[in-house]
């Protein structure tokens, strides 16, 4: 009887913290209502570019000597840009790495005017920017907040990681909003 007991003990457990997990259902129910929520922003990972990092002859301003967006990684920006529109997302800016994986997809994705922000460029190379831009981006999103302003910002996974502990996928958007002490807190994800 003791052995029943245990397992319904368990289970209960289980079930209790699989139901915590899930909050409230809304991030997870439709992603796109929290996006359209006031002092929600958009954190996405570039759109596909096959490879890791950039080739040693990187030059910021030539496209040629980085890795780009393959064929589906243009489709799938097109695609996630169509998705935030049908879905009512408003977007004031599209705020973009000035890598060219980063620009293209900010570009396909016509939701709103695209700005240049190099505290958005990738440190996978100069880790010791990591900070500076970090904070750069958090009083971005802060002035943007104060103006009530909704923006995407089109980064690379090292920026991500740095600004949320999460590790994302091409084309994945982590969906964030600002803290009490300032901080950028995962609300959800829309994934590509």
């Amino acid at each position: 009887m003791t052995r029943i007991l245990n397992h319904f003990a368990a289970l209960f457990c289980a079930v209790v913290f699989i139901t915590a997990s899930l909050g409230n259902g809304k991030a997870q129910d439709d992603p796109y209502a929290l996006a359209r929520e006031p002092g929600i922003h958009l954190l996405m990972r570039h759109a596909i570019a096959p490879g890791t990092g950039d080739p040693a002859n990187f030059e910021l301003g030539d496209c040629s000597t980085q890795r780009n967006l393959s064929d589906e990684g243009r489709h799938q920006a097109e695609a996630i840009g169509a998705r935030l529109k049908d879905n009512g997302v408003p977007i004031d800016v599209v705020l973009t790495s000035q890598w060219c994986r980063s620009r293209d997809t900010a570009d396909r994705l016509s939701v709103a005017p695209v700005e240049d922000a190099p505290f958005l460029n990738s440190f996978f190379r100069d880790r010791g920017s990591a900070d500076a831009q970090t904070q750069d981006a958090l009083a971005r999103i802060k002035a943007l907040d104060a103006a009530g302003e909704k923006a995407v910002l089109v980064t690379h996974q090292v920026n991500i990681t740095a600004l949320t502990d999460i590790f994302t996928r091409s084309g994945e958007i982590i969906l964030v909003s600002r803290n009490e002490d300032g901080d950028l807190e995962s609300r959800g994800r829309i994934t590509p």
